[in-house]
């Protein structure tokens, strides 16, 4: 078996969530609101299963500028990213923030869709793959396969499905050996069953009935069961979607952001050491400055404190540190992002 995570990335009312939809038969848009409003709200969740025992996690993400966090959320803990273009509008702000994003999160590989295919003229699309190319050029993404879709008639579906797998069979897979970490995406509680948590296991592996804890809350739990995409499991290893039905947890004990660890080895903290590196079109950092952080699933504020400067310019990298407003757990390598306060 092969655990891989697929996130989208691309702009409002694009056709992320319609594309998932199309090819996995889940809507990934569970919320009231969602549904009512048309448009992806939070984090939604979807799998792709092949024949070869390949599985892949998906994690459809907000394309609205105000909804970012939420976009965050999902984003850092994906293996290879989805960019949806629509083809009657091509690239559009959050087009380019997501793009970004996922460069700075270092993700290495992806694929392209130009969605809404049936919308245009067969001459226009080859206009969009071209300017589309352009987009992409200098980033993880150039000389990605680009698929243009329909979601409303199946053009090109199949062909999609295909060249996801493709790209997912490169993938790099997250360390199954040593500790357990699983940032928490979601918390809710099932009748009978109690509360449960989902996330992304980003290293390790866990079995049910085994000890963990929830960092930086400092509570320990036992695992009653596990599940991934709707199949109960004894273990889970990293780079699997999961729920974990947890023992003695009340749903107002935990929080997205908050993290499921190996018992007893890890430590949350309010300080954190890094290289800091500004994007070109960015503002830029002055030292002590207060700035957004996002790390895993969570989000706190931290102030900077750059070393051996008063600020950073666009386009440049230092190292700093980050004095967080909130305990968080984090681990040498770890990708973040920071955003104005």
């Amino acid at each position: 078996m092969r655990y891989v995570i697929m996130g989208t990335a691309g702009h409002i009312d694009h056709g992320k969530s319609a594309l998932v939809k199309a090819l996995t038969g889940v809507d990934p848009d569970r919320l009231k609101e969602e549904k009512e409003r048309g448009i992806t709200i939070d984090l939604g969740f979807a799998d792709l299963q092949y024949p070869d025992g390949l599985t892949i996690g998906i994690v459809d993400v907000p394309g609205h500028e105000r909804l970012v966090r939420n976009m965050l959320a999902g984003a850092g803990g994906i293996d290879f990213v989805l960019l949806v273009i629509a083809a009657d509008e091509g690239i559009m702000p959050q087009s380019r923030e997501h793009l970004a994003i996922c460069n700075l999160l270092k993700i290495k590989s992806g694929l392209i869709a130009i969605t809404k295919a049936d919308l245009v003229e067969p001459d226009w699309i080859g206009l969009v793959e071209e300017e589309v190319r352009d987009f992409v050029r200098g980033t993880f993404l150039e000389g990605a396969e680009i698929v243009p879709v329909s979601s409303v008639t199946g053009e090109n579906l199949e062909r999609i499905r295909e060249a996801i797998a493709e790209v997912a069979k490169n993938v790099e897979l997250k360390p199954s050996k040593g500790l357990f970490r699983l940032p928490v995406d979601r918390v809710f509680t099932l009748k009978g069953f109690g509360t449960v948590v989902t996330g992304t296991a980003v290293s390790g592996s866990v079995k049910a009935e085994e000890s963990i804890e929830i960092l930086p809350r400092k509570l320990s739990t036992r695992i009653r069961g596990l599940q991934s995409h709707g199949k109960a499991l004894r273990q889970v290893l990293a780079g699997q979607r999961a729920a974990l039905n947890l023992q003695g947890i009340e749903k107002e004990d935990l929080h997205r952001g908050d993290t499921l660890v190996s018992a007893g080895r890890f430590s949350s903290t309010r300080a954190i050491d890094a290289r800091v590196e500004l994007l070109k079109g960015a503002p830029p950092v002055k030292n002590r400055s207060l700035v957004h952080f996002h790390l895993g699933t969570s989000e706190t504020v931290a102030r900077v404190i750059l070393y051996g400067a008063e600020q950073l310019a666009p386009g440049h990298s230092a190292y700093c540190q980050f004095r967080l407003q909130n305990p968080l757990v984090a681990q040498s390598g770890d990708r973040f992002i920071i955003r104005r306060f």
